[in-house]
């Protein structure tokens, strides 16, 4: 039965009637020695505590996308089938110009709550060594025929953690939101990509390669970059990719736009930060060395000092404690042509919570359609 599924909700349901149901109907009936009695009533209100803590995880988990798969929630499922040493430019000595095309067969996403029009399939990363499934969502204009000769700038989606790849277009109704903005021109139309980044069981692998353990750094920016423009009419230029992330995505969006001018052009990051280790199952955050060099602040920092900043454009946004001292970090850092774009969100406007992040989707790929071009 599936962890997100109907039947199981509906199951979660039934249990939890029942479990207010029982003690009502035989709470004075059960016979036998007190030391009986008192047992099957104990067990009667900790059945009660079970289904109703069990509802409250399915509301929560299915209105906030956090875990897909049983697998996820136990921590018995691994997506990474091989994690070699890929060197510092997550290739392993590969071209990617020498790569043969991934096509890839695609099927309708197998979660109605994305949204119409919503694909998925399942890729193996021929480079990273990961396994996982990609969702895309193609704006209105791709299957116009007076579009049929034109490529689409890509946005990448990353979700917190943990985080299902079906967050962007679940709980923050990214596709539902844009379809309208982009067919009326008010945004400017674009291919949405969530890729899955819970791969290991119980850590965030902050988007790193991490030799014997996981190439996630290489499996977002190499794999699914590559596998989207093999099989749609995507744009091949960093001027046509961004990453947009919340929470521990926005860390990762940030880090990898930084990192990868040469694949990307532009982030959003909301409600994100810069030091992995802020993230306790933050596998970058842990390792000493890598807590350094995957900060943001520590990637900007250095390629200004080689001359060499980079052509990326940042938007940060996030409430005082939570993103948007990050933000200013990285502005006061920023040299041309790198800019940085800060919103301070008010201390009352929800929290760290899908809700929030909600409601900045319009306003994000208003910001990202100036800075992508196909």
């Amino acid at each position: 039965m599936s962890l997100t599924g109907t039947p199981f909700f509906l199951t979660s349901i039934t249990l939890l009637i029942a479990a207010v149901v029982l003690p009502l109907a035989l709470w004075g009936r059960i016979a036998g020695p007190p030391l009986v009695r008192g047992l099957a009533r104990l067990l009667m209100l900790l059945f009660a505590q079970v289904t109703a803590i069990t509802v409250v995880f399915v509301l929560v988990n299915n209105a906030n996308n956090l875990y897909d798969t049983w697998g996820d929630l136990l921590g018995t499922d691994s997506h990474v089938a091989a994690a070699r040493d890929l060197g510092p430019d997550g290739m392993g000595g590969q071209q990617i110009k020498n790569e043969p095309k991934q096509i890839q067969q695609f099927r309708p996403a197998d979660d109605p709550r994305v949204g119409a029009g919503v694909q998925m399939t399942d890729l193996k990363g021929r480079i990273s060594g990961v396994n996982g499934e990609v969702y895309v969502w193609l704006p209105p204009q791709y299957n116009d025929p007076a579009y049929r000769n034109k490529k689409f700038p890509v946005v990448e989606l990353l979700p917190g953690y943990p985080g299902s790849a079906k967050s962007w277009l679940g709980s923050l109704h990214a596709a539902e939101q844009l379809q309208p903005l982009m067919r009326s021109g008010q945004v400017k139309p674009a291919i949405l990509v969530a890729p899955r980044t819970n791969l290991l069981a119980g850590a965030d692998t902050g988007c790193v390669n991490l030799p014997g353990q996981v190439n996630a750094d290489s499996w977002l920016t190499v794999d699914v970059r590559k596998m989207v423009i093999d099989n749609f009419r995507a744009g091949d230029k960093p001027d046509s990719w961004a990453l947009a992330g919340y929470s521990a995505g926005a860390h990762c969006a940030t880090k990898l736009a930084l990192a990868h001018p040469d694949r990307y052009r532009a982030a959003v990051a909301m409600s994100g930060y810069n030091d992995p280790a802020l993230e306790r199952d933050s596998l970058a955050g842990k390792d000493p060395k890598l807590r350094i060099e995957t900060n943001p602040l520590h990637i900007l920092r250095s390629a200004n000092a080689a001359g060499k900043p980079p052509r990326t454009a940042l938007y940060v946004s996030g409430a005082a404690g939570d993103g948007y001292q990050a933000g200013m970090g990285l502005k006061q850092l920023a040299r041309r042509p790198t800019t940085v774009d800060v919103r301070l969100i008010p201390a009352n406007a929800g929290g760290h919570t899908t809700a929030v992040w909600r409601q900045q989707v319009p306003e994000i790929f208003h910001w990202l359609g100036r800075h992508l071009r196909a």
